[in-house]
């Protein structure tokens, strides 16, 4: 069947009335003509649901439906009567002389506010595959990824009453996506809305607080107010405190005072997850405009105000009383903070091997004399972060892969507090350091015998010097059971040949994202690029990327059903084939 013009020749309309269907290959994609109760009418061939070709299905009374999953569309304008098929593209047809011809485009071309709007309708009723069609669709428009995160966290905040893993996946991809290629960042974004999706999925909405109207406390009130509200876990005070705040227009250093000086009144919150969270709800109200930091920042509130701190775990209390001494310390950080700073400090070396060492209350002093020898407050949480990332890096083989639960978190932590003290470095911020510190010095007995660091392993000059083999390589060994140490050397090798950051950070996202994990080792990931940024590239920069791979190697692959869902929808938006007998 050949085009005329404009439009493509069917057939005689008496042959298409016998067979009842013809298929003929539009512009961008296959067309399947019907005839039907003296009508004719054309639709994509590819159901939208799974691509299974339409002229197999069955037309009574005007309805057509795919035999595959039996989704039901109206003929005339291919809307679906099933929401979870999304509406199939219809084209115009137009008889003369007996003869058949159709239009060799949709009628309809999907604009941004139409993927907009089955975006979120997707994420209502947590249909995967309409998540990953409008998405698609959205950034084959060159939508702003900022807009696309808008609007999507922006539905998790007011529908749910809870940060939880969703939003945190999709803060984690909006701060790498400059390093994302477009393939990455569409994997990226659809594992955060099915993760957000299926959190909502039959919860209640949010409950709205409102702020104290007419207040004129003092900030300090304030404060102290939703401190006390916070400690007797009283969410709905807090609320108030935060959203009044909010209204006055507190900046960003007041604000982070005002909530993680909270925080750390419990000594590394849930294992560090509130600290973490936190401030990923301050980084995604940074994304998408600080005019939403009242729909994002409350949401955290429900963990912090229920929140367990290390105070109450008997191991930080024994063999070792570490929580009476650190609350010593607390005490007399203001005092030692309000001395001059030397922006040219730097560790010598000794405090590093005393973060890293046996001696909790050691650990204690050496960052307490460090801060008043004028140390900068962020140069020692980069320092506790560098020894979070270095736990990762010499966690030893002879752990269970279960052990690597309590250094990613107290990595992601440290990362954390490193965030939140580089805006505000106040004492009540200031103070996580030291609990990440000695996060740090608990996780210790997983360095036993430690793992050796790529350069001391040796065989890094043996390895190809191509950073494209380098990649592909580390894709592929990735796809290998517990290589840890070969998966070290590769990016040792890239990062020691000086190839591009960005691309070994694609590859990395990418072999994250493509597994069925939780989102933890991309929250390591994300951790990891933050603090080679602080490092500027230097050889604590590779280590810290070490500890990020070796984490990742550890758990990988696995089955990687995510990807089906994405590569469909690509297909069907490109106008590929999916089954070979269309």
């Amino acid at each position: 069947m050949t085009a005329t013009a404009d439009w493509i020749l069917v057939g005689p309309l008496d042959e298409l009335a016998a067979r009842g269907v013809a298929v003929v290959q539009g512009r961008e994609r296959p067309i399947a003509v019907f005839a039907h109760d003296g009508q004719v009418s054309a639709v994509d061939n590819r159901c939208p649901d799974m691509g299974y070709p339409l002229n197999q299905g069955t037309v009574k009374c005007g309805v057509l439906t795919c035999h595959w999953h039996q989704a039901r569309f109206d003929l005339a304008s291919g809307c679906t009567f099933d929401l979870w098929a999304d509406d199939v593209p219809t084209f115009e047809t137009r008889v003369e002389d007996g003869v058949v011809y159709v239009a060799p485009l949709p009628t309809r071309i999907f604009d941004r506010e139409h993927h907009f709007r089955r975006l979120n309708d997707a994420l209502e009723h947590n249909i995967g595959l309409i998540q990953a069609k409008s998405l698609y669709g959205l950034l084959q428009l060159q939508t702003p990824v900022e807009d696309i995160v808008r609007e999507v966290a922006l539905f998790g905040a007011r529908r749910r009453d809870g940060w939880r893993e969703g939003l945190t996946i999709l803060t984690i991809v909006s701060n790498l996506k400059a390093l994302l290629s477009d393939e990455t960042l569409y994997l990226g974004l659809f594992r955060a809305t099915t993760r957000l999706a299926a959190e909502c999925e039959d919860s209640p909405p949010r409950r709205l607080r409102e702020p104290l109207h007419g207040a004129r406390h003092s900030a300090e009130t304030l404060r102290q107010w939703f401190r006390d509200w916070v400690r007797v876990r009283h969410r709905d005070g807090a609320e108030r405190i935060l959203l009044t705040a909010l209204e006055r227009g507190e900046s960003p250093a007041e604000l982070t005072d005002l909530v993680f000086s909270a925080i750390s009144d419990r000594v590394f919150a849930d294992i560090g997850h509130v600290f973490d969270l936190t401030n990923k709800a301050f980084e995604l109200a940074e994304t998408i405009g600080l005019e939403h930091a009242a729909d994002l920042l409350p949401t955290t509130l429900e963990s912090l105000a229920s929140s367990r701190g290390a105070e109450e775990d008997a191991h930080w209390h024994h063999p070792v009383e570490l929580i009476a001494p650190l609350r010593e310390v607390e005490r007399r950080l203001p005092e030692v903070l309000g001395r001059p700073r030397r922006e040219g400090w730097d560790d010598d070396g000794a405090l590093l091997e005393t973060l890293m060492g046996s001696d909790g209350l050691a650990i204690l002093s050496g960052l307490e004399r460090a801060l008043a020898d004028g140390a900068p407050a962020a140069a020692l949480s980069r320092l506790v972060a560098y020894a979070a990332a270095l736990r990762l890096a010499h966690f030893a083989r002879t752990n269970d892969v279960r052990d690597w639960f309590n250094p990613r978190h107290t990595f992601s932590y440290a990362g954390a507090v490193d965030q939140a003290v580089l805006r505000s470095a106040t004492p009540g911020v200031v103070r996580g350091v030291f609990h990440g510190a000695l996060a740090v010095y608990m996780d210790r007995f997983l360095n036993v015998p430690p793992a050796r660091l790529p350069e001391v392993a040796g065989g890094l000059d043996a390895l190809p010097a191509d950073a494209q083999w380098l990649r592909r390589d580390l894709l592929e060994t990735l796809d290998r059971r517990g290589e840890t140490e070969a998966a070290a050397k590769i990016v040792s090798r890239y990062l020691r040949l000086g190839h591009p950051f960005d691309r070994l950070v694609d590859t990395l996202a990418l072999a994250t994202l493509r597994e069925d994990l939780d989102f933890h080792p991309l929250q390591v990931l994300e951790a990891g690029v933050a603090q080679y940024r602080r490092w500027n590239g230097g050889p604590q920069a590779e280590h810290v990327l070490v500890g990020v791979v070796r984490q990742l190697a550890a758990v990988c692959p696995t089955q990687r059903t995510g990807l089906r869902t994405t590569d469909v929808a690509r297909r069907l938006h490109r106008g590929e084939s999916l089954h070979e007998d269309e």
